[in-house]
C-alpha cells in the first residue's frame, strides 16, 4: 500500500526469506561461512541453530544460490516425519527410484547407498540440508547418523546439515545422541543483531527496495531495538507497521508515536497481569525501603562512636569517549586541501612511506612500490581484520561527499588523516556515513604471484605453510612444499575464522587477510593502548 508513497521498488520489510535482502552481519557471515564449510566438507554433520526469527532460513537460501556445480542437494523443510516418511522423502530430493510402497527401511538405506557410490565415483558430492530439525524425533536423528556411515575407504558420502532452533542443541546435548554431537564437525549459534546492526540492517533493506531516504530517523534506532530484542523478523514486522502508519498519516517519515502504535498493534495491548506487577512491585519497595530506614535509625541511634579513619584519595572517573571524540562528521572548516580522492590517496600512499603525486595511475605506482590494490565494498569488521589503512568515500552532516584516510580503528572510535591532520569519530557515526567503498595497499609475498592450490608445490607452499603452522612444528622437507591435505584443514580453519568462504584455496582475500596477521613490519589499523593516533608499523 505504501510503496509508491515512499517511492519503493518493492516492500522492503517482507518476511518472506528473499536472499537479495539478506543483511550479512558478522554474525551471519560467519553462520552462511559454516553452511559453506559443510558443502564441501567430508561428513558428519554441521549445526547452525538460532532463535525464531534470527535468520536460518535466509541463510540456508543465499547458502542455495551457491550451490558447487558437483554438488547433489537434498532439501527437507518439514521433518516431523517418520524414520520411513523421512527415508522417502530423502529419496524423492535425490531423485532416487524406490519400490511403490516401500516400508522396508533397509531397501530405503540400500538404495541411498547404492546413489551415493554411483554418485562418488561420477565425481559428485551429495548434502542433506534439513531445516526446522527441532521437529526430528531421537529415532529419526540415530537413523541420520547410521546415514553418515555410508562410505568409501577414502571419504564418507553423504554430509547433513542441520538448521534449528536452540531446543534442538540441547536435544543433541542428550546421552543417548553423544554418538551423533561426536560427529558435529561445525556448529555455530545465530544470535540477533546489535543496536548498531539494527540501524544497518534497516537502511540495508531500504536501499535493496529502493530508496536512500531516511525513513527511519537515527534517533528510533535505540527504540526499534529494545522492541524487537535485534530479531530480523520482529524488525521486519515493526517497520512494515510503522511505514504503513506514516503513509496513512500522510508523513514523511516515521516518528516515535508512530512506532509506538505499531508495537502495540504488533505485540498487542499489555495484559492486567504486566499492569499488576508495576504497582506491586512498587508497593512492595515501598514498604521494603520503609523497613530499611527503620532499621538505619536504629543503629545510628545505637552505634558506638566512629573511630578516625584514614581517607582514601577518591579515584579519578574513567574518560569518556563523548568528551573527546565529536559526534558530528564535516569537513574541517578552513582545512587546507582538497576533500576530493586524490589529497586523500596521497595520505594513504604515505601510511606506507611511499610518496605519491598523481600523474601516474594509483594501482601501477603501487606496483612500483611492491605494493597491489584492492577497491571493494565491505564493513568495518572486514577492514579490522585485514587490519590496512584504508580510503574511504564518506557523506558528511551536509550532505557532501568527501574522501578520508583511515589510520587507525578502535573499539569505539576511529581514527583518520584529513588534509594532513587527525581527526576521530566514534564508530557509530562512521558506520551511518560511510558508503562501504573502500581502497587499500597491500604488500605481496615475493613467493606468491597466483592463487595458491590444493596440490601445489613450491616457494610459495613453504611460505603459507610457515604463515598457517607453528615454528616448532615438524614437517619433513619434501612434505614442506607441498599443498597436503592437513595444510587445507589449516586454510579452512583460518577462513571460517575469518567469515570467508572456507574453499581450501588461497585467493587474494585469504592472502590479505592472512597478510594482515603475519606481515607485523606493513601500517596497520589495530594500535595498542596508549599509543598515539595513526598507522601502526613495528
Amino acid at each position: 500500500m505504501y510503496q509508491h508513497y515512499f517511492g519503493l521498488d518493492e516492500a522492503p520489510f517482507s518476511i518472506a526469506p528473499a536472499p537479495r535482502f539478506l543483511y550479512m552481519s558478522q554474525r551471519h557471515q560467519e553462520a552462511l561461512a559454516h553452511l559453506l564449510y559443510g558443502l564441501g566438507g567430508e561428513g558428519g554433520f554441521v549445526l547452525l541453530t538460532g532463535e525464531v526469527g534470527a535468520g536460518k532460513t535466509t541463510v540456508c537460501r543465499c547458502l542455495l544460490e551457491q550451490i558447487p556445480e558437483a554438488c547433489d542437494l537434498a532439501y527437507v523443510f518439514n521433518p516431523k516425519l517418520t524414520v520411513e516418511e523421512l527415508l522417502s522423502t530423502i529419496c524423492a530430493e535425490f531423485g532416487i527410484d524406490c519400490p511403490p510402497d516401500n516400508g522396508s527401511v533397509k531397501v530405503f538405506v540400500d538404495r541411498i547407498n547404492a546413489h551415493l557410490l554411483e554418485a562418488h565415483a561420477r565425481g559428485r558430492h551429495a548434502v542433506l540440508i534439513i531445516d526446522e530439525a527441532q521437529n526430528l524425533s531421537a529415532d529419526v536423528l540415530e537413523q541420520m547418523r547410521l546415514l553418515t556411515n555410508l562410505e568409501t575407504s577414502e571419504r564418507k558420502l553423504l554430509q547433513i546439515i542441520l538448521l534449528g532452533q536452540p531446543e534442538l542443541a540441547t536435544m543433541l546435548a542428550r546421552p543417548e545422541l553423544r554418538q551423533l554431537a561426536q560427529r558435529i564437525v561445525a556448529r555455530y549459534h545465530l544470535g540477533p543483531l546489535s543496536k548498531a546492526e539494527v540501524a544497518a540492517y534497516v537502511r540495508h533493506r531500504l536501499e535493496v527496495a529502493g530508496t536512500h531516504r531516511p525513513l527511519f530517523p537515527a534517533t528510533l534506532m535505540g527504540r526499534l531495538y529494545r522492541l524487537s530484542g535485534g530479531v530480523p523478523r520482529i524488525i521486519n514486522v515493526l517497520c512494515d507497521r510503522a511505514l504503513l502508519g506514516t503513509f496513512a498519516q500522510g508523513k514523511e517519515r516515521v516518528d516515535r508515536a508512530t512506532l509506538a502504535q505499531a508495537a502495540r498493534e504488533v505485540f498487542g495491548p499489555p495484559t492486567h497481569r504486566r499492569r499488576f506487577w508495576p504497582r506491586a512491585l512498587a508497593a512492595g519497595l515501598l514498604l521494603l525501603a520503609g523497613g530499611a530506614l527503620a532499621v538505619i535509625a536504629y543503629q545510628q541511634a545505637h552505634r558506638p562512636a566512629p573511630t578516625p579513619a584514614i581517607t582514601a584519595k577518591p579515584a579519578p572517573p574513567p574518560a569518556k569517549l563523548a568528551a573527546t571524540t565529536p559526534d558530528r562528521l564535516l569537513w574541517p572548516d578552513g582545512a587546507s586541501g582538497s576533500p576530493g580522492e586524490a589529497a586523500a590517496r596521497i595520505e594513504l600512499f604515505k601510511t606506507w612511506g611511499v610518496d605519491y603525486r598523481g600523474g601516474v595511475a594509483p594501482c601501477r605506482r603501487a606496483e612500483s612500490a611492491g605494493l597491489s590494490c584492492r577497491t571493494a565494498r565491505g564493513r568495518l569488521e572486514e577492514l579490522r581484520q585485514i587490519n590496512r589503512p584504508a580510503l574511504l568515500r564518506i557523506l558528511d552532516e551536509r550532505g557532501r561527499e568527501f574522501f578520508a584516510t583511515l589510520v587507525a580503528l578502535g573499539d569505539h572510535a576511529a581514527t583518520f588523516t584529513i588534509a594532513g591532520a587527525p581527526h576521530e569519530i566514534t564508530l557509530g557515526l562512521l558506520e551511518r556515513r560511510w558508503s562501504g567503498h573502500y581502497q587499500l595497499l597491500w604488500r605481496p609475498p615475493h613467493e606468491v604471484r597466483d592463487t595458491i592450490r590444493p596440490g601445489d608445490r613450491g616457494a610459495a607452499v613453504v611460505w603459507l605453510r610457515a604463515a598457517l603452522t607453528p615454528a616448532d612444528s615438524r614437517v619433513d622437507a619434501a612434505a614442506a612444499t607441498v599443498f597436503d591435505d592437513a595444510l587445507a584443514r589449516e586454510v579452512k580453519r583460518f577462513q571460517l575464522a575469518q567469515g570467508l568462504t572456507p574453499d581450501g584455496a588461497v585467493g587474494e582475500q585469504t592472502l590479505i587477510r592472512l597478510l594482515g596477521v603475519v606481515d607485523r613490519a606493513a601500517p596497520r589499523l589495530a594500535r595498542e593502548p596508549g599509543t598515539r593516533s595513526g598507522p601502526v608499523h613495528e
